[in-house]
C-alpha cells in the first residue's frame, strides 16, 4: 500500500473516499463538519435520523454526497469522546482500512488523524496509523490454491493532518509507521509458516538472505560449532531431533565503531513437542509458534535497518526443534551450559530456557550494552496476563521502565514482574547447581529467575510473549508482537521519537 501525508479540506478531496469520525451523541468531528456544510447538511441529517449513531468501530458508506470532489464519504464511529483514546484511535483506523479494503475504492483520504487523542502528537498519530492500516491488510494466504480475491484492494492511503507545519514531523513519523510495520509482517510470516517448512535452516536461510539485502553481518553456527564452544544446555533440547540446530548471529552496523551493541535474543524453537515431557495432543499444531521470539527479533532489526537507526544491534536466535526420540534428553539427565553451571533436566517441555541460557552466555563475548531477550516461555505467563500484556523481566529497573515505556507509546504493553531473590530458593537441586524447573507456583517468574543466572555481566531484559505472540479461535495466526515495543524503544533510546 502507498502512503502520502496531506493537509487540506476534505471536501476539496479528489479521491475514491474520504473517511471522517462520527462521535456517540451526533457529534461530528471537524472535518465531518467541514463536509456537512459543504452538503448543506447532507451528513448531519443522515445522523440525526440515525443511520449512524457514533458507536465506536462502526462504519456507513456514503456516494454522491453534495458539495464534495470525492466518490464516496465513509462515516467511522468513534464512541464517547470523552472516552477516546489510543485503543479507539487504533480501532477506527483499523475499522476504516478493513471497509474500504472492501469498497473497491482504490485510493482513499483519512482524517482520522487530525484527531485528538490525549497526551498524543500528531505523530503518535500518523506513525501509528501507517502501522495498524498495514497489520488490518495483511494476508497471509501463500499455501492456499485457491486464494481469496480481493475485488479492488485499498492501493493508496492519504493520511489527513491539519495544519501545514505538521508535514515535516509527520512524513517522518510515517516512515517509521511503515518500517515498524514491515518487520511485523516478517515475524507475522515467520511465525504462520508450517514448521516443515520453516525449521532451524529455513530460519538461517532468512537471516543470510536479509543479510544480504539490508547489508548485514551474519554467522550461523552448526551443531559442531556449539559442540566446541560447550553449549550443552542448546544442545541437549535439539538431541532427539532430526533436523540439526543453528545459532545464529545477524550484526548492524548503525552507530559508530566500537560503540557497544544493543543484543536482542529470540527464542527459536521451531515447533515444540515437549520432548519425552510430550505436550497433550489438543491445539499441539500451535507450537509451530514457538519460535516467535525469533521471528520477532528478526522483524525488528527489519525495522532498524530500513529506518537506518544510529545504534549498534546484535541478533542472536538459538533454534532447533524439541522432538521426542532415542536420543532425547530425558527427565533427570544433567547438562553442562556454555557458561560452566550445571543443569539438572526435570522437564524437557522447560526448553526454551535451555537454549536461551547459552545464547544468553554466548552474548557476553559481545560487550552488549543491553541485552533483552524475547521468548514464549511459559504458559504461566499466559494464565497471570492472558492476551493483553507481555511479561517484562529485568535486572535494572531503569531498563525496566524505559520498555514499559515504550510499550505505552507502541500500545504494544508489557507488564513489569518480580525476579526477587526468594523465587531463585525455587530452582534448587540436591543433584546439579540448578534445576530446569521451579514447580507449580510461579512459573513465569521462575523461568526469568533461571534465565537471571547467566545474565550477571549486563543489563538484562526478559520478555515473555507466551500470551501475545499469535491468536487462537476464528484469528488465528501470529500478531507481530513484541517489533512495535522493541522498535519503539529503540526509536527512544537513539533519540529518534517524536
Amino acid at each position: 500500500m502507498e502512503f502520502s501525508i496531506k493537509s487540506g479540506s476534505p471536501e476539496k478531496q479528489r479521491s475514491a473516499c474520504v473517511v471522517v469520525g462520527i462521535f456517540e451523541a451526533r457529534k461530528l468531528t471537524l472535518a465531518a463538519e467541514l463536509l456537512d456544510k459543504a452538503g448543506s447538511g447532507y451528513i448531519s441529517d443522515i445522523v440525526r435520523r440515525g443511520d449512524m449513531e457514533g458507536k465506536a468501530g462502526t462504519t456507513l458508506l456514503l456516494h454522491n454526497v453534495p458539495g464534495t470532489l470525492c466518490d464516496r464519504v465513509l462515516l467511522v464511529g468513534l464512541g464517547k469522546e470523552k472516552d477516546f483514546r489510543e485503543k479507539e484511535f487504533a480501532q477506527a483506523i483499523r475499522a476504516a482500512v478493513k471497509t474500504l479494503n472492501e469498497t473497491g475504492a482504490f485510493d482513499a483520504s483519512i482524517f482520522l488523524t487530525e484527531l485528538a487523542v490525549k497526551k498524543r502528537n500528531v505523530a503518535w498519530r500518523v506513525r501509528q496509523a501507517a502501522i495498524v492500516a498495514l497489520d488490518a491488510t495483511y494476508r497471509f494466504d501463500q499455501f492456499k490454491s485457491k486464494k481469496e480475491e480481493v475485488r479492488r484492494p485499498l492501493r493508496k492511503l492519504t493520511l489527513g493532518v491539519e495544519r501545514r507545519s505538521e508535514l515535516s514531523l509527520a512524513e517522518e513519523a510515517l516512515k517509521q509507521g511503515i518500517a515498524i510495520a514491515e518487520g511485523m509482517a516478517l515475524a507475522k510470516d515467520l511465525g504462520n509458516l508450517p514448521p516443515n517448512v520453516c525449521n532451524p535452516a529455513y530460519l538461517a536461510e532468512r537471516a543470510l538472505a536479509m543479510a544480504d539485502e539490508l547489508a548485514l553481518e551474519c554467522e550461523v553456527l552448526e551443531r559442531a560449532d556449539m559442540e566446541k564452544l560447550g553449549m550443552h544446555s542448546l544442545l541437549s533440547v535439539a538431541n532427539g531431533a532430526h533436523q540439526p540446530p543453528k545459532l545464529i548471529v545477524l550484526n548492524y552496523r548503525g552507530a559508530r565503531a566500537g560503540e557497544k551493541p544493543v543484543v536482542l535474543v529470540g527464542k527459536g524453537v521451531t515447533f515444540d513437542t515437549g520432548g519425552i515431557s510430550l505436550k497433550p495432543a489438543a491445539e499441539m499444531d500451535e507450537m509451530k509458534y514457538d519460535m516467535c521470539g525469533a521471528a520477532g527479533v528478526l522483524g525488528t532489526l527489519l525495522a532498524v535497518a530500513r529506518l537506518k537507526l544510529p545504534v549498534n544491534l546484535t541478533i542472536i536466535v538459538p533454534a532447533t526443534e524439541n522432538m521426542p526420540g532415542g536420543n532425547a534428553t530425558r527427565p533427570g539427565d544433567i547438562v553442562t551450559s556454555l557458561s560452566g553451571q550445571t543443569i539438572e533436566i526435570l522437564n524437557t517441555d522447560a526448553e526454551g530456557r535451555l537454549i536461551l541460557c547459552d545464547a544468553l552466555t554466548y552474548a557476553e563475548r559481545l560487550q552488549p550494552d543491553t541485552v533483552i531477550d524475547v521468548a514464549t516461555l511459559t504458559g504461566a505467563c499466559v494464565v497471570a496476563l492472558g492476551g493483553v500484556a507481555s511479561g517484562l523481566f529485568a535486572n535494572k529497573d531503569a531498563l525496566a521502565r524505559d520498555l514499559l515505556e515504550a510499550g505505552e507509546e507502541a500500545h504494544d504493553r508489557a507488564w513489569h514482574m518480580p525476579l526477587w531473590d526468594d523465587y531463585q530458593e525455587l530452582l534448587k537441586s540436591p543433584f546439579a547447581d540448578m534445576a530446569n524447573i521451579g514447580g507449580r507456583w510461579g512459573g513465569a517468574i521462575t523461568a526469568a529467575c533461571f534465565l537471571s543466572r547467566f545474565t550477571k555481566k549486563y543489563d538484562w531484559a526478559h520478555l515473555d510473549i507466551a500470551g501475545t505472540a499469535w491468536k487462537s479461535g476464528a484469528d488465528k495466526g501470529a500478531t507481530g508482537r513484541p517489533v512495535a515495543l522493541l522498535a519503539h524503544y529503540l526509536l527512544q533510546r537513539t533519540g529518534q521519537l517524536n
